[in-house]
């Protein structure tokens, strides 16, 4: 007997059954007294559907399924004294002549280990320790909390050189980037896609298993101890999920029943040019059930306490990466995809009706407008947004030799204009280190030390600077080589004391962030920036203030050259002595130990339409934290 109920069918075929893993795919049952597993598949224009695997030899007549009477396009089967760890595919036979395909189960919750490509009868069940995280969840996650996001992709943070060079498991990495992380003071940790893969060079970016965590490292519950384990250490998770395109590959999503059921027949809206991908069909009710229900999966059953959503900006638009005649006007004639814009305000509503302590976060690269706005104002209910804008403008900055730099100050003001227009989070993520890019470290100009205190300086801007911050794994300690998939980081490094001072400057620079809400409370407001420098391009100097809204204040300095400024005058609100809480250039970090002996005394006359000043040290290269003793 079907799990299915007449109103979970008419919410499928409405497009807002979110919850639509609970009864679709495989799941362990007792039925009239008998145990098995219940299959539910959607393939609405195939002419046949049967159950192959490896407790019928792979047999395509053993177990044919029936298809429901109500128009769903849902095929079901029972099958008595299959039990977990059962390797299962779907046999579709289309309507189209000629055409059979064996595809895996798009909503299995576990799939074989690359390169093999089934399906695999598994449970979700878990019991769950991390009340006290769960207790103050929304707290930790709040848009005036602090955000210091560690980006780790699983496969090649640690590997055991020992052993074949092999990546960590779920359990083996649970412990030690539990242990990292909070040593170095992140507030979260953001994991590229686990979702299956076909192909490991993709990082997780072609997903096959939307509801499978790759069984490279293990089982559904090894990663759910790893997402455990990080809520024990008090540190969030957050999920990269990829809604935007998937691949080809035939046992997946696409051509799934002979038809182009998940994607758009039209390659001028189906198919993804610069990746060889296929485009989700967000006009259709059972695609939007699919992506929905995905998202709320991972959020509900594996705890995951955000969704980075990647590629936004490959939905939002028609024209995404195609040239004139590539593509299809919507309704109106404008390059803007409607349906995908639907199913984002649906997702996102979805998203924080049923898990209100949880945020979703776009990588949106455009300048659509009110994208981590509510959708009754209008927006895409997205609770963040990833600035690119800073992030690019930021690199190439620091990038120009700092006798050039008073050319380019603009560059690295400019984020300034618009910083308050979205929830922004500051990244500095994976993309910008591979495929011939460099790695952090690589980009700065200058000799070794002036790269390690361009590099620190970097770091101390970025966390002075509002939004929530993100850095990808290697760069903390200076990684030499851009990212490579196949191989560790760069651990060895450590030894050395530019390396280990740069990691001791994040660890500081966290640690400090999370101490001090005037860097984080009203991140998204402007009154809780105000500028005190922002012209002094001849010397290549910013200064401002960071508030809290509470009454406390925090001025960020920054030399973007390596000369050594002597009395340089800022203006501060307040009088008094005013503590030097952080310098970048302070020699247990690799400098050269340049700065204000720890303290500097407010004077009068002021400065900068302020009641009093501060005469600094500005160090080479340097960024200083100042605050009210």
């Amino acid at each position: 007997m079907s799990a299915l109920s007449p109103l979970d069918i008419y919410h499928f075929r409405e497009g807002t059954w979110f919850h639509a893993w609970e009864r679709l795919g495989s799941h362990l049952v007792t039925q009239d007294g008998v145990e098995g597993a219940h299959f539910t598949v959607w393939a609405p224009n195939a002419a046949a559907v049967s159950l192959i695997g490896d407790f019928n030899g792979w047999n395509r007549d053993a177990h044919p399924m029936a298809l429901r009477p109500d128009g769903s396009g849902l095929w079901e089967l029972f099958v008595p004294g299959i039990g977990r760890g059962a390797v299962y595919k779907y046999f579709i036979i289309s309507t189209a002549e000629g055409y059979a395909v064996e595809k895996g189960d798009p909503y299995a919750f576990c799939c074989e280990q690359p390169p093999r490509t089934a399906s695999v009868v598994w449970d979700t069940w878990y019991e769950w320790h991390d009340e006290a995280w769960q207790a103050h969840r929304k707290a930790a996650c709040a848009l005036d909390a602090p955000w210091s996001i560690y980006e780790v992709h699983l496969g090649s943070w640690r590997r055991v050189p020992q052993d074949g060079n092999r990546s960590l498991n779920y359990r083996e990495i649970a412990h030690q980037l539990a242990d990292y992380v909070c040593d170095l003071g992140f507030t979260h940790v953001e994991i590229m896609p686990i979702m299956e893969h076909p192909f490991f060079g993709s990082w997780g970016y072609q997903v096959t298993g939307y509801f499978a965590a790759t069984s490279r490292y293990g089982t559904p519950q090894d990663f759910m101890y790893l997402v455990e384990h990080l809520h024990q250490r008090g540190i969030g998770v957050i999920l990269d999920w990829v809604p935007s395109h998937f691949p080809t590959d035939q046992h997946g999503l696409s051509y799934f029943d002979g038809t182009h059921l998940y994607e758009h027949a039209d390659r001028r809206q189906g198919f993804h040019p610069e990746w060889g991908s296929l485009i989700f069909n967000y006009g259709r009710a059972e695609v939007r059930n699919f992506l929905g229900s995905n998202a709320l999966f991972w959020l509900d059953i594996y705890r995951a306490d955000a969704l980075r959503v990647d590629a936004v900006a490959s939905m939002l638009y028609v024209d995404y990466g195609r040239r004139h005649g590539q593509w299809i006007p919507n309704v109106f004639g404008g390059n803007e995809n409607l349906e995908a814009r639907d199913f984002l305000r649906q997702l996102n509503q979805a998203v924080y009706r049923d898990q209100p302590a949880a945020q979703t976060i776009a990588e949106e690269s455009t300048a659509w407008p009110m994208v981590s706005r509510p959708t009754y104002e209008g927006g895409l209910g997205f609770g963040f947004k990833w600035n690119m804008g800073w992030m690019n403008d930021t690199l190439r900055y620091f990038q120009h030799d700092p006798i050039h730099r008073r050319h380019h100050h603009d560059t690295l003001t400019f984020s300034l204009w618009y910083a308050f227009t979205e929830n922004f989070v500051l990244p500095l993520w994976h993309d910008e280190v591979v495929h011939g890019k460099g790695s952090l470290l690589s980009k700065m100009p200058g000799d070794e030390w002036q790269q390690f205190a361009n590099l620190r300086l970097l770091f101390g801007y970025m966390w002075g600077h509002p939004g929530k911050k993100l850095l990808f794994m290697g760069g903390e300690f200076g990684q030499r080589h851009e990212w490579q998939h196949d191989s560790s980081l760069e651990w060895h490094l450590l030894q050395y004391p530019l390396h280990a001072g740069a990691q001791r400057w994040i660890r500081d620079l966290n640690r400090f962030y999370r101490d001090t809400p005037a860097l984080y409370r009203m991140d998204f407001s402007h009154y809780g920036f105000e500028w005190v420098e922002a012209g002094d391009a001849d010397a290549s100097v910013i200064a401002f203030l960071r508030r809290d809204g509470a009454g406390h204040s925090v001025l960020v300095v920054c030399n973007f050259t390596p000369v050594v400024r002597h009395g340089y005058r800022l203006g501060v609100p307040v009088g008094g002595t005013w503590r030097e809480c952080l310098n970048s250039d302070a020699t247990e970090y690799g400098g050269s130990g340049q700065g204000n002996h720890g303290s500097v005394q407010a004077q009068e006359p002021g400065a900068h339409g302020r009641p009093h000043c501060l005469e600094l040290t500005l160090p080479p290269l340097g960024v200083l934290f100042l605050a009210p003793a």
